[in-house]
């Protein structure tokens, strides 16, 4: 494998090294304005070396996978200047088998992508024309190699397969943008459901609704998720947590959140984007509480950040950043959530990061597609509405989670009501 190489013409001069190469081939599939903009396919070729020189550490990248000597040679150059290395490089461990790799992907082609996106425009026009659409298809196939001078040799082949459809309906000077998709590295996705679950969305927004400033019963969708998720995962964050900027710093094993409330990253979901036995360090991946029952579990560590916090990798490196994050399911369907609410907002998407202080969990974002339940019926789209609170208040104040999960992106979650948030109408 290039990666030994690597690795031993690094190891001439360092005390340890780790390489990896990886090289995809991608094709993608775009419309734009209700038409086919373009079919594209590329392919990448990457190379990264990581060395430890003088209890230093160096790393540099290169797209030439011939250039080996360049490549090594600069992660020793950096090392000179680099910052201290609280780590070894990882020896060989047994890591949990996990599906990242679907062979129908390979074979879908271009024409049948084309296809599949035509139809999904098709069937949201039935419903209505007037609704100007986008979509797009993407499929990926990456082969990995993987070495470290302390033993660990991997080489994996994944494969990642996405659609989905949004669109843009204006009446007058109402603008209204909605859609759905999902990805993952498995060919079977069902391009029709994606699309039924676009027009809903749409037919929920058919009416305007007008809703007032007021402290409100606000659930949240899978989707919606995502506001509360942002600062939980700036939170968990190991690094933040050694610097003493996150929150739950010094609380670990204490009590956060309602006790429904259980979240895990979990790497090992068969066909899931982040899923994969290992991680970019080598480290096995496994299943890692960070909440159960409202009570704080774990951090999420890199090598690096553990060796400075004294404890070990948790299997999230470079970067302690997060896989798939499952939220679990509660004992309360969404249709009863609405039924038992007399007045509140459902956040389905908000606009960016809108304002606020993401690490101590402030958040004050518009929300970009939203609905206003009334005497426990949805009634319409909201417009023009902020939405303002506290994630840790708002984690506190759990009123129901839903019974049913969905993926949105790498977060698999079910629907959460909150007591009470600041809905802002202007």
């Amino acid at each position: 494998m290039i990666v030994n190489k690597l690795i031993e013409k690094a190891m001439k001069k360092a005390q340890g090294a780790q390489a990896s190469l990886w090289q995809t081939e991608s094709t993608n599939v775009s419309f734009e304005n209700d038409r086919l903009k373009s079919v594209e396919s590329s392919q990448r070729t990457g190379i990264n070396v990581r060395v430890i020189v003088n209890e230093k550490i160096g790393t540099s990248y290169t797209t030439d996978i011939d250039d080996i000597d360049g490549v090594v040679s600069k992660a020793l150059e950096v090392a000179e200047f680099g910052n201290p290395a609280h780590f070894q490089f990882p020896g060989p461990s047994d890591g949990q088998d996990v599906k990242v790799y679907d062979s129908a992907v390979t074979h879908t082609t271009k024409e049948e992508m084309v296809r599949i996106g035509e139809e999904m425009i098709a069937l949201v026009k039935e419903y209505n024309p007037d609704i100007i659409l986008h979509a797009g298809l993407g499929k990926v196939i990456s082969k990995s190699e993987f070495a470290n001078s302390s033993g660990i040799e991997l080489t994996s082949e994944t494969t990642n397969f996405g659609l989905g459809i949004n669109g843009q309906l204006v009446r007058g000077t109402d603008i209204l943008w909605a859609g759905h998709g999902f990805g993952w590295r498995k060919r079977d996705i069902d391009h029709i459901e994606i699309t039924k679950k676009a027009i809903q969305l749409f037919k929920m927004a058919e009416k305007t609704a007008p809703i007032r400033s007021a402290n409100m019963p606000v659930i949240f969708t899978p989707e919606g998720v995502m506001v509360l998720l942002l600062a939980l995962r700036l939170g968990f964050d190991g690094k933040n947590v050694l610097l003493g900027s996150s929150p739950l710093a010094g609380k670990l094993g204490e009590k956060i959140a309602d006790e429904r409330l259980s979240i895990y990253d979990n790497p090992l979901i068969d066909y899931a984007n982040n899923s994969g036995k290992y991680d970019g360090e080598g480290v096995p991946h496994r299943v890692l509480p960070l909440i159960e029952n409202g009570i704080v579990k774990n951090f999420l560590y890199d090598l690096d950040t553990a060796g400075r916090a004294n404890t070990k990798s948790t299997g999230h490196g470079i970067g302690c950043n997060p896989t798939n994050i499952v939220i679990k399911e509660g004992d309360k369907s969404f249709e009863d959530m609405v039924k038992e609410t007399k007045e509140g907002l459902i956040v389905h998407d908000v606009m960016g990061l809108g304002q606020g202080n993401p690490i101590s969990g402030e958040f004050s974002v518009n929300v970009q597609l939203g609905y206003k339940i009334e005497n426990g019926e949805i009634v319409g789209r909201v417009k023009d509405v902020m939405l303002a609170g506290n994630t840790y208040d708002a984690i506190k104040d759990i009123v129901a989670i839903g019974d049913k999960s969905e993926w949105a992106g790498s977060i698999l979650a079910p629907y959460v009501q909150i007591g009470k948030l600041s809905v802002v109408a202007k």
